[in-house]
């Protein structure tokens, strides 16, 4: 594939940022929209002759995206978030592709990494990564962004990996970040446009425990030892922050009532 940019957002990333450029080597223009990060991201970044950095003001993920994309003069655009890693048999794939010019991009199937490993499973879903830049608008939906693609989106076989190697701490707080806005933007939906599992989220005392059995026993994670239990651990500990910021709003509009 000729005519290829990837696009990177971070902040405070050192623990990720080296091994995700190391899997872009292939790529001769990465660009990094860095929210001005204080851990030695940059420097890290820096340190890659490929590398164009541009630095903006966190104000959303889909705000930071369509920054990024406006940075870019080519055709095709890689989307990579900063604990993903490119596999080798991934960017031999993207490398081979000669589009027709039906396709406005690609979507890839994750490999979720604990401490080294791969699961056999996760609730990470399938994202479209690689996308004709024209065709490609982000847009903010509850804590995350998704990326609307203008066209037919096809599916590579090879997949990514999410390997996030910053400390437990720091994804709690992230987590309860997310919760805040995720609780706001459940409360304020329809509940006509809200899915099977948002309604349950909203039931609030099912949810962790929904997570916890079928994460373990559903998606066969009992057999991924301690590294399943990690990550089921981990899973029911953002439901259970998400359950309380949902009680708090809650509380919060009985007492504007």
């Amino acid at each position: 594939m000729d005519g290829l940019t990837a696009v990177v957002l971070t902040y405070n990333e050192r623990e990720n940022v080296s091994r995700l450029l190391d899997s872009l080597s292939w790529i001769s223009r990465v660009v990094i929209v860095d929210s001005y990060s204080t851990d030695g991201t940059t420097e890290i970044a820096g340190k890659y002759p490929n590398i164009t950095l541009v630095q903006r003001p966190f104000d959303s993920f889909a705000g930071q995206c369509n920054f990024g994309l406006s940075n870019i003069e080519t055709e095709w655009v890689l989307s990579l978030d900063a604990d993903y890693v490119v596999t080798a048999e991934l960017s031999a794939e993207i490398r081979k592709l000669d589009p027709s010019p039906s396709v406005a991009g690609y979507a890839v199937d994750f490999d979720y990494i604990i401490l080294g490993r791969a699961l056999r499973s996760s609730l990470y879903p399938a994202r479209t990564v690689l996308y004709r830049r024209q065709l490609a608008q982000y847009r903010d939906e509850g804590h995350g962004h998704r990326v609307t693609v203008n066209g037919q989106v096809e599916k590579l076989s090879a997949r990514m990996c999410h390997d996030d190697r910053k400390p437990l701490s720091r994804w709690i707080q992230s987590q309860d970040k997310y919760a805040i806005v995720e609780a706001d933007h459940l409360l304020n939906m329809q509940s006509t446009h809200l899915e099977p599992q948002d309604r349950l989220r909203l039931a609030i005392y099912f949810a962790p425990a929904v997570m916890f059995f079928y994460l373990l026993f559903g998606r066969g994670l009992i057999l991924d030892g301690w590294r399943g239990w990690y990550y089921v651990c981990q899973r029911v500990i953002a439901e259970l922050l998400l359950s309380i910021r949902i009680i708090e709003q809650q509380h919060k509009l009985e007492r504007l009532k």
